[in-house]
């Protein structure tokens, strides 16, 4: 396993566990993150990522994509 800021554009990963505060956990829920689901980088600028997740694109930061391990 391995966050998915690892990943490089273009690539797609199954979302294997989510870390974190029990708030964060729901946050990256409700934006689609969850276990089992594909997520799409793509692009990565200075660490922060844009990512597809369930047909929509969401933006996060490299400290949120170091919580979703793929």
């Amino acid at each position: 396993m391995m966050p998915v800021s690892y990943c490089n554009p273009g690539e797609e990963a199954v979302i294997r566990r989510i870390g974190g505060s029990p708030e964060v956990k729901k946050h990256l829920e409700n934006l689609g993150f969850v276990v089992g689901g594909n997520v799409t980088v793509i692009t990565s600028l200075n660490g922060n990522l844009i990512l597809k997740v369930k047909e929509s694109r969401v933006a996060i930061d490299e400290e949120m994509a170091r919580k979703i391990m793929v």
